[in-house]
């Protein structure tokens, strides 16, 4: 029997990633918007378990800072890993693969604000509402040691750094995120996507990079329990800076496998690919 390859080539990954967004963009905005909810809560397990861990050793962050980040960082992954599993829809992986398919023509334009708005208030209502109710209302960060690590955490975030270096973190961020999912979208079983996925994001939250979804499960639970960090402060510098940033990081990782292995390809029949594939494409709702 001959052997199969473990992985997709890079050419291949591109389309892959391509026919995603053609499915994404031909999927009822409804879905779209309950799987953008869900995938913000999916993110908020794993900010909440990476806050438990390094929230939850304030010793060895007095003695060692670096191990504590090191730890927080290993375990955030499995919010990434449970919504590329579920099929969710999360704002940064959109943000590489909108781009790819609508400059090879396989989705209109148009279909990049609409994702990008859509997802980007779906995440927003999952992360509030996990952060409200199955952080703050729970009782689980509201005593110490959690309470005052989120309150300086929320400071550290959107209040010490300046606009642009969020900016830049948000760059670098958005960059290994697309690189995890690049990979996971190569990985042709489980075990290897989760080992795909984790190893880019562990370093992006050990590195301290600015994750515009992360964030707003985060930031507005440092707000909730009264953070010296108001609303607007968080959108104007926060939201926004590691937003742009998290474009550009994105763009940086489709846009060149564009370039590198789909120079003479083109949309073909993808424009008509649906959501279920599977299904006959004149009984589809989608």
């Amino acid at each position: 029997m001959a052997n199969v390859p473990s992985t997709l080539k890079p050419t291949e990954t591109t389309v892959a990633l391509i026919e995603m967004a053609v499915a994404k963009h031909n999927t009822r905005w409804d879905k779209t918007f309950f799987k953008a909810v869900m995938a913000g809560v999916m993110l908020s397990f794993g900010g909440l378990f990476d806050i438990i861990i390094s929230g939850g050793s304030p010793g060895l962050a007095a003695s060692n800072p670096g191990l504590v980040k090191l730890l927080g960082g290993f375990v955030f992954p499995v919010g990434l890993v449970m919504i590329v599993l579920q099929g969710f829809e999360l704002l940064t992986s959109n943000l590489m693969i909108f781009p790819m398919a609508a400059i090879k023509g396989a989705i209109p334009w148009w279909g990049i604000p609409v994702n990008w708005i859509i997802v980007t208030f779906g995440n927003l209502v999952g992360s509030l509402f996990f952060a409200a109710i199955l952080a703050k209302y729970d009782g689980l960060t509201t005593v110490p040691p959690y309470l005052p690590y989120i309150q300086a955490f929320a400071i550290e975030k959107a209040v010490t750094p300046a606009w642009y270096q969020i900016f830049l973190r948000g760059i670098g961020c958005n960059w290994l995120v697309c690189v995890a999912v690049w990979q996971s979208t190569a990985a042709k079983e489980t075990i290897s996507k989760v080992i795909a996925i984790w190893f880019p994001i562990w370093v992006f939250v050990t590195c301290g990079f600015d994750h515009v979804v992360a964030n707003m499960f985060s930031l507005p639970l440092g707000i909730m329990l009264h953070a010296d960090l108001t609303t607007a402060d968080y959108i104007k510098k926060s939201l926004i800076a590691s937003y742009i940033g998290n474009i550009i990081g994105g763009c940086l990782v489709g846009l060149p496998a564009v370039y590198f292995y789909l120079g003479d390809w083109n949309a073909g029949g993808l424009r008509n690919a649906e959501e279920a594939p599977e299904k006959d494409s004149h009984t589809s709702s989608q």
